[in-house]
């Protein structure tokens, strides 16, 4: 399998919905008083990628038996082409995986989507910027006179805008090429690019695998505005409406999951890549081990969407005028399915 990238939706992703299929967590139904099977009921959960271990936390609970107890079957849906994102926010899929900040571009939009983070899947944004460690690039001033591998996107573009001034670089002597390989590390070797936006968990950790040596450095670490929620379970408005207990249903067989993982993480990537066997099982232990504390970190449980950290990047946007239209800095999520 190829390795992932942060905003590519990959073609493959109908692979996700056979790894979920295969996951086991929905075999045992639950018998009601007569003998006979007690009908679960499906909620549709889209993915943003491939599987990961970003999503290890749903393979341990459908392996568990964990969403069966709670009466649910989860049946992912293939991400189209304009994302996970489009699919939740048009009632194509009850609910699945997003991040804030492409939240973001739907509440500044003249008609924002209908969906909402009802969960936190990773407590702190864990991406930032690798290159080669031959050309010395241990801060984003050093991306001056370097090559960017860049989305076109204004968010994004701001960012590294901001990283590389606020580390007294300028931010006109960095050179932008669109974004178009499936592997970092490939794209490194091939001079393609000279860094790129990862997940440390992920990129960092295939270039360990590969003995390929790479310089990194974390938007979170240099400016605190850049530690948004980033991925976020998020679930389709008028679906949550109709269907409150159904969603708490969920993430509390979701929470039992990533706090399984968190704890297991060797046991979590096994059954991640039992269910998926054209993971490279290598690279998902490794991932795994980095990502486990992630999932909880400094909360007091899994899931949890801190209220006074979340308004601070959609502060940003606003203030950098990056955005259609002004953001209300409190909207997009909500705690009341952390029950």
């Amino acid at each position: 399998m190829k390795h992932l990238t942060r905003r590519q939706f990959l073609a493959s992703s109908a692979l996700a919905g056979l790894g979920l299929a295969g996951c086991g967590g929905a075999a045992e139904q639950p018998v009601d008083g007569e003998g006979s099977e007690a009908p679960l009921t499906t909620v549709s959960f889209v993915l943003d990628y491939s599987p990961n271990v970003n999503h290890t936390g749903i393979y341990v609970a459908m392996d568990k038996g964990w969403f069966a107890e709670e009466g649910i079957e989860v049946e992912v849906v293939p991400v189209p082409a304009d994302g996970a994102d489009a699919l939740i926010g048009s009632g194509g899929a009850n609910m699945g995986v997003s991040y804030q900040d492409y939240i973001a571009n739907s509440l500044a939009s003249d008609a924002p989507m209908p969906y909402t983070a009802i969960a936190a899947i990773v407590q702190h944004n864990t991406s930032g910027i690798m290159s080669r460690a031959e050309d010395g690039i241990t801060s984003a001033k050093g991306m001056e006179d370097h090559v960017y591998a860049t989305w076109n996107m204004p968010i994004e573009q701001a960012t590294i805008k901001q990283i590389v001034e606020a580390d007294g670089g300028d931010f006109s002597k960095v050179k932008m090429v669109p974004y178009e390989v499936d592997d970092e590390v490939a794209g490194l070797r091939a001079n393609m690019f000279d860094t790129v936006w990862v997940y440390e968990w992920w990129a960092v950790q295939n270039a360990r695998l590969q003995d390929y040596p790479v310089n990194y450095f974390s938007f979170a670490d240099m400016d605190p505005v850049f530690d948004y929620y980033t991925p976020v379970i998020a679930v389709n408005d008028d679906f949550a409406a109709a269907n409150p207990e159904l969603v708490r249903a969920f993430i509390r067989a979701a929470r039992r999951g990533y706090e399984f993982a968190a704890e297991n993480p060797g046991e979590a990537a096994d059954i991640l890549c039992a269910a998926v066997p054209e993971l490279d099982p290598a690279l998902i232990h490794t991932a795994q081990e980095f990502i486990s504390p992630e999932y909880i970190a400094d909360a007091a449980s899994w899931g949890e969407i801190d209220p006074e950290r979340w308004p601070v990047f959609y502060q940003w946007l606003n203030d950098q005028g990056l955005v259609e239209n002004p953001i209300d800095v409190n909207a997009g999520y909500t705690l009341e399915y952390l029950a």
